[in-house]
């Protein structure tokens, strides 16, 4: 039996819709990462020892528990104690949460490298914490994180092929259902791992090129 790709030719929109999927999970779950990472380094960072301790705490376990037990106890623990979500919002919120704590790890380096000077200025100017947060600290540690966020974004679109395991016909998720129905699960993952490799890429450029826009008139960028 040879190896032919032109099986794949008429399960080629099921398997787009798949990657449509995909991409609104993994846009809906960097959103809500992004969001969480925000208030969680916010607090790893605040003065207040319980606010600090408490994030660490979160970091620490979504950080050391599988996620494929996170996804678990979303979809099939949560049922239990009466709260119900469809597979599609359980993967995007565990994958927000998940997410979080490491997007909340690359905003904190990104505000602890943050030039004391360029705060001490910003306290003289009489300037609230909230705005000094706001209007200084954070926009600075967004523009210098941009490419770890985008090493995060990447790490969300390969966690996503997980979410299979909960009956969600993403891109992974369609694949295991084109290779059941052709009985040709070589061409299948072949194209998956091509699909998955051409996805990484473009999220890779994509952050990237955002880097290097943002940081366009910064002296001593590395391209």
């Amino acid at each position: 039996m040879g190896f032919d790709l032109s099986i794949l030719a008429k399960h080629v929109p099921f398997l787009l819709e798949g990657l449509w999927l995909t991409t609104v999970v993994c846009l809906g779950a960097l959103a809500g990462s992004l969001v969480l990472g925000i208030a969680v380094a916010a607090c790893r960072t605040a003065a207040s020892p319980l606010a600090r301790r408490l994030s660490a705490v979160y970091v620490d376990v979504f950080r050391n528990v599988p996620f494929i037990v996170q996804l678990f106890f979303f979809y099939f623990g949560l049922p239990e104690v009466g709260i119900y979500i469809d597979a599609a919002p359980t993967g995007i919120i565990a994958l927000s949460i998940a997410g979080g704590a490491y997007t909340s790890d690359v905003i904190r380096a990104g505000i602890l490298a943050i030039e004391p000077g360029i705060l001490e200025a910003a306290e003289v100017s009489g300037l609230s914490r909230r705005k000094i947060f706001t209007r200084v600290i954070l926009p600075i540690a967004l523009r210098t994180s941009i490419r770890p966020l985008g090493a995060v974004c990447v790490n969300l679109v390969l966690t996503s092929s997980v979410l299979s395991t909960i009956t969600l016909n993403e891109l992974t998720g369609s694949a295991k259902i084109v290779a059941a129905e052709t009985f040709r699960p070589f061409e299948v993952y072949a194209a998956l791992l091509i699909a998955y490799a051409c996805l990484t890429y473009a999220v890779s450029g994509l952050f990237g090129a955002l880097h290097r826009h943002v940081n366009r008139h910064t002296a001593g960028e590395v391209a």
